[in-house]
């Protein structure tokens, strides 16, 4: 019997094995590389496989063949196959799909050419050269599936395919029939399915994806890390100053990519109505994206120069905890957001959060909109004025706000930390390991 058996039998036992998983990964975003929440998510879950006993190794993208080949890391094995550009190769037997994209078709190139030579690496030199095995592969969104079905197919391992988004989703409705094949592809071939939240469940299943290998399991945070504890006063201060707030007016924060899925332009246009009946109230935005055109252009027309700052610009990880610590209340409009790792961390610093919440929406999932339990206000991020409405809610009492941001703090703990998540990503994983 294969250790994935032993652990429904005897949970006690396998767990004092020294080596309780062999785990792969294939992540297109990795250390030093991340770019949003996928990477964020494989990088904390690994560490943390790794840190209850499992083996992990991931296979990452080499980011402009810069990066060492292969190193350990936080006691994850990490590979990063080095990549020659094979555009105009591609670009022979590509369909007009692809084509369409323009400069970004080498992207599309890049990403098929990291699957496959991750994919050869694993396969014919991890472990038919250097005799290693591997008990199960999880690979993440359309950039790391094709390289986990080629090895699932050469190894006879169990694939998990790993779904933070999918194309349609990120797209409005529109998007690449090209990467939506791949991704209905992944999901039939895979022997399981995890996805971050119910709603994406419901939308894969709409999709076509087989209910019956569909798990959810949300993402996570560290709430020592993302404490509020942990920040000094002094710095909270210098940064509200920095931005132009003093200390009798409330601070709005918005972190995210400026795209129109995130939906900080429509947060923009509730401003107005927000300033109507709480004047002394100023809005940060912090995120990089294709809008910051149209933002800026938007907050000019609406003559909100003193009143919202965007600040384009992408900041490390302190540097954004920093920014929770010193808002008020965290507004994330999403109008397509499978979880929203931005919303757990806002929540788990303590802080007051206002959520989009229709179609696929995970950060419904995360955030108790009324009760004894409230920790935030649910909306329509589609209509300015309900955003305006639900920032208005928060804002009215300030003992109210303050005891939602404790409320919110303990939701995490109780839901969201990582160990939890972990723990459940190895019992889904379990369930696929005959």
């Amino acid at each position: 019997m294969r250790m994935g058996a032993q652990i429904l039998e005897n949970p006690t036992r396998y767990q004092s094995q020294a080596v309780m998983m062999r785990i792969v990964h294939f992540s297109w975003e990795f250390p030093p590389t991340i770019w949003g929440g996928l990477g964020t998510f494989a990088t904390e879950l690994s560490q943390k496989q790794v840190s209850q006993g499992n083996q992990v190794t991931v296979l990452a993208l080499n980011y402009g063949n810069n990066y060492t080949p292969s190193e350990k890391w936080n006691g994850i094995e990490v590979y990063r196959p080095k990549t020659l550009d094979l555009t105009s190769s591609f670009n022979l037997f590509a369909n007009q799909d692809v084509r369409s994209w323009g400069s970004n078709f080498k992207f599309f190139a890049d990403v098929i050419n990291y699957n496959i030579s991750a994919a050869s690496q694993l396969v014919n030199t991890l472990v038919r050269t250097n005799g290693k095995t591997f008990d199960i592969i999880d690979g993440h969104d359309w950039l790391g599936i094709v390289g986990g079905m080629i090895a699932k197919k050469e190894l006879k391992l169990p694939l998990i395919f790993h779904v933070h988004s999918t194309e349609g989703g990120r797209s409005l409705g529109g998007g690449s029939q090209t990467i939506k094949n791949i991704e209905f592809e992944g999901g039939q071939n895979a022997d399981g399915i995890i996805t971050v939240s119910h709603a994406m469940k419901n939308e894969l299943q709409r999709l076509g994806f087989p209910a019956e290998k569909i798990r959810v399991c949300w993402n996570g945070v560290d709430p020592s890390k993302y404490n509020p504890d942990r920040i000094n006063p002094q710095d909270i201060s210098t940064l509200r100053q920095n931005y132009g707030i003093t200390t009798d007016e409330t601070m709005l924060f918005f972190v995210g990519r400026l795209v129109k899925v995130k939906g900080a332009d429509k947060l923009v246009q509730a401003m107005p109505k927000v300033l109507e009946d709480f004047p002394k109230t100023k809005l940060v935005l912090l995120g990089v994206g294709d809008m910051e055109a149209d933002i800026r252009r938007m907050i000019q027309d609406f003559g909100l120069q003193e009143k919202v700052v965007l600040r384009n610009e992408f900041v490390n990880e302190e540097e954004r905890i920093l920014h929770y610590a010193a808002s008020d209340v965290v507004v994330l409009p999403s109008l397509y957001e499978p979880f929203g790792i931005v919303c757990t961390e806002a929540m788990s610093m303590a802080k007051p959060v206002v959520v989009g919440a229709r179609g696929t929406n995970g950060m419904r999932e995360q955030v108790i909109p009324s009760g004894e339990h409230q920790c935030g206000r649910h909306v329509n991020p589609f209509d300015p004025t309900d955003i305006s409405w639900g920032i208005k809610q928060v804002l009215e009492l300030k003992e109210q706000r303050i005891q939602m941001g404790h409320n919110a703090r303990k939701q995490v703990i109780q839901k969201f930390s990582w160990d939890i998540i972990t723990k459940r990503t190895l019992e889904i994983y379990n369930e696929f390991i005959k």
